[in-house]
């Protein structure tokens, strides 16, 4: 259909199924969010009336027309999918365990029943601008309230209940007191990790304020069940002089919001690694805190916050994203994140020497970001700027993203005559060494040096 919208492609699909003598509707989240006046890209449509195989040749007008599944029928066409309504019954425990099949003699209501939330329950017509809208969801939006719309079936996918987390955080929605009951009462241990991954994602990355999603997950028992890590956060205390807030979990909780509103402009996978630092820096708290001298301490709780914070990533098998090393750049700021406030408030001046180093170990621009919603995730008055002088400091020096690259390279001692072997790289780590420093900062100074190092070593 070329440039098409979705939505023109949709309704005239729909018009082609009313005259093929069915009837197609606008289905789920894009019916949602047009109600809430939110973007949305996803158009799914649901054909009442055709059966599968008629429906196929009514597509194909439409465009190449590919089959999805088996029992169950998704055509993709034009960017949409279009489906029959579907039944769904469950044959055993697990996210996926369910036998679907297509029935196109199914009602509206009856399609619908099978939804999460009354909110995502609701159909379009978009040849008549008619609502289906058989559990109440435009109330419910109204409302602003998160509702189940089968309690009887709603527990069949224990997904809902971290869908029900991330949507209120999302939407900035209050949660029906029978549906948070019945969260309550569902097992989690059946979830993937990837399907656990993909809902935090969500609410890490899409809410405006995550923080009401983690608020409720440990209302709901989520935080203890599925991470451990977090729920240790609850009740370990901080000195009151620098965390006047409370707890460390109240802290870390206004350290996601504050980091949330910090990323927009970075590209996704360093998004979520900013987001997971916030979420993970604080883990080395539990087992650091202590009273010493009459104060609350958590002693070298950066570093011993790595085994913790590498449990819960490997818990959500959380590594590269889009080929950018997240575990790595996640674990990096939290090992160093109090980093940025030592070297301004260091006695003495911290060097480029400094900067450069600790560019091994972390994109510093990530630090800064992590390090100011860390200071700034508290109640009252606290100075934050160290961390814009951090930030100014990487950028003046070209280290805010990555170290500098070596000045010369293994082919370069090997074009000078020296053997192969291990000899080679403990030369290379010298010059490189003093690179870091500052003392070497050409290409013929390291090669200088390089020259006189192997010949010391009488690698000639």
């Amino acid at each position: 259909m070329g440039d098409r919208a979705p939505l023109e492609v949709a309704t005239e699909i729909a018009r082609a199924a009313a005259r093929a003598g069915g009837r197609a509707l606008i289905v789920g989240g894009w019916v949602r969010d047009r109600l809430m006046e939110r973007e949305s890209k996803d158009i799914d449509v649901e054909v009442y009336g055709i059966a599968a195989d008629a429906l196929k040749p009514v597509l194909e007008q439409f465009g190449d027309v590919n089959t999805v599944g088996e029992s169950f029928t998704v055509y993709k066409v034009a960017d949409l999918d279009v489906s029959l309504p579907r039944r769904e019954s469950k044959e055993g425990r697990g996210h996926r365990a369910f036998a679907v099949t297509g029935d196109p003699s199914m009602t509206p209501k009856e399609a619908a029943r099978r939804r999460d939330f009354t909110i995502n329950a609701i159909a379009w017509d978009p040849l008549n601008d008619e609502y289906v809208d058989p559990f109440d969801g435009r109330t419910d939006i109204a409302r602003k309230l998160l509702r189940a719309v089968d309690p009887a079936t709603f527990p069949d996918d224990s997904l809902r209940v971290l869908r029900l987390v991330q949507f209120a955080a999302r939407f900035e929605f209050a949660v029906d007191p029978d549906t948070a009951a019945l969260c309550r009462r569902i097992a989690l241990d059946d979830l993937p990790a990837e399907r656990i991954w993909g809902e935090l994602e969500k609410l890490l990355v899409l809410a405006r304020r995550p923080s009401i999603g983690f608020t409720l997950a440990l209302d709901l028992g989520v935080i203890e069940r599925l991470f451990p890590e977090l729920h240790a956060l609850v009740g370990c205390p901080q000195e009151p002089e620098w965390h006047p807030e409370g707890d460390v979990w109240i802290h870390t909780l206004m350290v996601i919001d504050e980091a949330r509103r910090r990323i927009d402009d970075l590209p996704r996978p360093q998004q979520i690694a900013v987001m997971l630092g916030a979420v993970c820096h604080d883990v080395g708290k539990p087992p650091t805190t202590a009273v010493i001298d009459g104060r609350i301490r958590s002693m070298n709780h950066e570093e011993l916050g790595v085994p913790p914070a590498t449990a819960l990533l490997d818990r959500l098998n959380v590594h590269s994203i889009q080929g950018y090393d997240v575990r790595r750049q996640v674990l990096g700021m939290v090992a160093h994140h109090l980093k940025p406030g030592m070297f301004r408030k260091s006695p003495s001046p911290v060097g480029d020497g400094a900067f450069r180093r600790l560019a091994l170990k972390v994109d510093l621009e990530l630090l800064a970001r992590l390090a100011k919603a860390d200071c700034l995730g508290r109640t009252g008055d606290f100075d934050c700027s160290a961390m814009d002088w951090f930030l100014t400091r990487a950028r003046e020096l070209g280290v805010e993203h990555a170290p500098p690259a070596p000045l010369v390279l293994g082919r370069h001692l090997l074009a000078m005559g020296a053997r192969p072997g291990p000899a080679i790289g403990e030369v290379l780590r010298a010059v490189y060494e003093r690179q870091l420093d500052g003392t070497v900062r050409t290409f013929d100074e390291a090669l200088a040096l390089a020259r006189e190092i192997a010949r010391e070593r009488q690698l000639y």
